[in-house]
Parts: structure tokens; C-alpha cells; sequence
């Protein structure tokens, strides 16, 4: 009759979905039932024999020895959640329930594969996440940043890029790209035989391998450098179409992609393509608040927000620097004889010369009419300023076409430094307006120092 229970009961937990294992007191596995396989990978006779904590995640072995201790001292804990690592490289998430037997010296414990449910928690929090990083991040960057960290957690992500279209230019490019062996690829267009283009084309997810069963199409070529070994692309798109793709690959054979992987970036594409509009319409409603919508300058209320900061540099850095406000001499009778629409495409073309005349890291922008402040941002020596302002006005002196029309202005040009001139933006701006109609009075077409009079040419 035993001999029939025990047969019985051995067909019973071989039935079962969760596995049931026992671990002796040297932390062996001495018996694992048949479910074992489905879990672990591996059969019960490759299991048995084996130290329990090899097959464990590292990340998560001294969390589980700490539970063992807890069991082997007060002989059951219900529930128990850790990582472990199946034959074929895979993660699953196992909950425990497990009992401590002090006769047999042995930990008989029940393990439920929770993987499904984790991945669903992760999908979840993943999304929220994204949708978080839409309102948080600073720029697009910040938000790819974060997007690459939060994808990295649900699979492997160590090769991420973003594409992104632009179907007014057909310009596509790469705002941001992660790769352990190549850098980004330059700009290109949408007929580029790439991968990335054909993604974006087709608005079809693309997994590529090395292997024959899963080749590029055609003739479609990586975007940069050597083929991966994996290589898998999602569209992203919104109501105007398809204007991007996300991408992740992998240069190692210990890291490979399925349609597990496939499904889940496309699921977490739709909220990834959703942050990326959201971040750039909340971006081009801050660019036309803050920047003249004749020229694409920033307007007064930026400049004085660049100053401030440029201020609080200058103190931090124990630095000098300057600022040029300049007005046009003749632009009114350029306005009254050619009308509105010759005189703004002038102050374009006066924006245009004047952002060419600076550096990057300097800031050029529309105060009034035209009425134009340059900041420059680090001045090395005291006559670097006066030397700006010089380049500039000769600059502007310097015939325009404009609607088939040559026309002729020269600019009055103040010019004021920090600590000497003012330790305030509104000082500064102030005292740079009241240099600017100086030299105005002293017959234009002339750069003028506060305090200082003309500067010598």
C-alpha cells in the first residue's frame, strides 16, 4: 500500500505546473519533480547534485542565502520571490514557499514561475515611467536618456538608438545613439538602403540576424559599421504616420532577440512615441515663447534670462564678460521707401550676419525693431569686446540684396563690460542702450564704449 501512495503521489507532483525541489543542509539540490524542467531548463538529473545558489542570479544570491538562514531558523517563510538563471541564459522570476525539516535536515520548497507577471509589472511601470520622463525631462536627450534606461529593464539595451524623420527636410537623423563599437551615423535620407529607413518606410517592426533564417532584405545595409549579430527596429508613429524608430542590438552571441522581444518593444514603442511628441511640442511652444518670430532670435525676455546666467558664470568663474547693444542708422527710411515686408526680410539678414560675427556659446538677440543685443559670453581680454563690435559693425556695413533690392545700413553699437560697467542684467542692458544712442548722437556708424567714448577703430 505504501508502495502505491508513494507511485501515486510522485505522479501527483510531476502533474504539477509549480516545482517542487528539496535542498540538503550543504545547499544541494537532492530532489527537483518533473515541472523542474519547465521552470529551470535544465532536467531534474542535471539539477541534482548541483549547489542551489549556482543557478541563482548574481544579483540576487546574497538576498537568497540570507532567506535560506531565515528558513533554517524559523523552519517556514511562505513567500519568497528571487531571480534565477535557466540553461538557456534566460531570467525567471520564481516565488518561493519553503519549510525547513530539522529530522531530515533538509528545505522542501514549492517554486511558482512568476516571469509573466514580473514582465507585465515591468511593461506597466516601464510605461508610466516614459510618460514621467515626458513631463520631466529638460530636452530630448534628457528623455532618451531615460528612455534607454527604462527599456534597458525590461531587456537587454546595452546598443540603443533613436531615428528620427523629418518629412518636411526628408532629413533622417540620429539625436541619440549608444553603441559599444560605432559612433552615429551622419544624416541621411529616407531612401537610404539602411535598416533604419526601411523600418521607418515600411512602418514594420525588422529583426535582423546573422543567421541565414532572419537576413536584411534586399540590399538594406546597417546604418553604421559592422553588422550585429541581432539587430531589431520598431516604427514609431503618431496620428500625421511614422516618423522614427526605436532600435537595440547586440554584439554578442550571449545576448539574442525573439518575438518576445519583438512584441515587447512594439508594445512600449506606441508610449515611447507618444513622450517624443509631447516633449516636442512642449519644446517648440518654449521656442516661439522665447524666441522673435521674425528672426528666430531670442526675444528680450530670453536675453535677459541669458545674461542673468551668464552673470552668475562670470562671479562663479571670477570671469569678465561683455555686452554689445546695436540699433540700425538708416532702417526707418529703408522701412518708409521699400515697406514692412523688404525691411523684415533686412533685420533676417541683419540676424543672419550677426549670429556669423560670434561664437557658438554667445548669444545674439532681438530686443525691439532693430534694436539687437549681443552677449558675449567670456571675454578673454579688455579690448576683445570693442573688437567684436568693430567686426560687427563692418560686417553690417556691408551691402544686403534684399527682394531684388541693394540696400545700405550701418549700425550704432554700445558696448559695456562686467564688473566695470554694471553688476546687474538690467545695469548692464541699461547702460549698453545709453552707450548705443551715444554714439547715435555722435553721427552713427560706430562703436561706442560706456564712459569710455569712441572706440578706437
Amino acid at each position: 500500500m505504501d508502495t502505491l501512495d508513494n507511485a501515486f503521489l510522485a505522479n501527483v507532483i510531476d502533474l504539477l505546473l509549480d516545482a517542487v525541489c528539496v535542498v540538503d543542509a550543504e545547499g544541494r539540490f537532492v530532489f527537483v519533480s518533473a515541472a523542474g524542467e519547465r521552470i529551470f531548463g535544465y532536467t531534474p538529473q542535471e539539477m541534482i547534485g548541483r549547489p542551489m545558489i549556482e543557478l541563482v542570479h548574481p544579483d540576487d544570491r546574497a538576498r537568497t542565502l540570507g532567506a535560506v538562514d531565515e528558513i533554517v531558523a524559523k523552519e517556514h517563510k511562505p513567500i519568497f520571490e528571487n531571480r534565477y538563471v535557466r540553461k538557456d541564459g534566460r531570467v525567471v522570476h520564481i516565488m518561493w514557499s519553503a519549510r525547513w525539516s530539522p529530522e531530515d535536515r533538509v528545505r522542501v520548497a514549492v517554486a511558482r514561475d512568476i516571469t509573466e507577471r514580473k514582465r507585465a509589472e515591468s511593461i506597466q511601470a516601464a510605461l508610466y515611467a516614459i510618460s514621467e520622463a515626458a513631463h520631466a525631462a529638460e530636452d530630448l536627450l534628457a528623455l532618451f536618456e531615460q528612455i534607454h534606461r527604462i527599456i534597458g529593464q525590461l531587456l537587454p539595451a546595452k546598443n540603443f538608438f533613436v531615428a528620427l524623420y523629418d518629412a518636411a527636410g526628408d532629413w533622417l537623423s540620429f539625436p541619440y545613439f549608444v553603441d559599444e563599437h560605432d559612433p552615429a551615423p551622419a544624416p541621411t535620407t529616407l531612401d537610404a538602403e539602411t535598416l533604419s529607413a526601411q523600418v521607418i518606410r515600411s512602418g514594420r517592426e525588422l529583426l535582423v540576424s546573422r543567421e541565414s533564417s532572419q537576413p536584411a532584405p534586399g540590399a538594406v545595409h546597417p546604418d553604421v559599421g559592422h553588422a550585429a549579430v541581432d539587430w531589431l527596429g520598431v516604427p514609431l508613429g503618431g496620428p500625421q504616420g511614422v516618423f522614427g524608430a526605436l532600435v537595440v542590438k547586440s554584439h554578442s552571441l550571449d545576448t539574442r532577440y525573439g518575438p518576445a522581444d519583438v512584441e515587447l518593444l512594439k508594445f512600449v514603442s506606441a508610449q515611447v512615441a507618444s513622450a517624443i511628441e509631447r516633449k516636442q511640442a512642449e519644446l517648440r511652444l518654449q521656442h516661439v515663447a522665447r524666441h522673435d518670430a521674425l528672426t528666430d532670435l531670442p526675444n528680450r525676455s530670453l536675453v535677459r534670462d541669458r545674461v542673468a546666467t551668464a552673470l552668475a558664470r562670470a562671479r562663479r568663474d571670477h570671469a569678465d564678460l561683455a555686452l554689445l547693444y546695436l540699433d540700425l542708422d538708416t532702417f526707418k527710411p529703408v522701412n518708409d521707401r521699400f515697406g514692412h515686408a523688404v525691411g523684415d526680410g533686412l533685420l533676417q539678414q541683419v540676424a543672419q550676419r550677426l549670429k556669423r560675427c560670434v561664437r557658438e556659446s554667445d548669444t545674439v538677440g532681438r530686443m525691439a525693431g532693430d534694436e539687437f543685443v549681443v552677449l558675449l559670453s567670456h571675454v578673454h581680454a579688455p579690448q576683445d569686446a570693442p573688437a567684436v563690435a568693430e567686426k560687427i559693425r563692418l560686417a553690417l556695413c556691408q551691402p544686403f540684396e534684399v527682394a531684388g533690392q541693394r540696400l545700405t545700413v550701418s549700425p550704432s553699437i554700445g558696448v559695456v563690460c562686467y564688473p566695470a560697467h554694471g553688476e546687474t542684467g538690467d545695469q548692464l542692458i541699461h547702460r549698453a542702450d545709453e552707450a548705443m544712442y551715444a554714439a547715435k548722437r555722435a553721427g552713427g556708424n560706430q562703436v561706442w564704449l560706456a564712459e569710455g567714448g569712441r572706440a578706437p577703430a
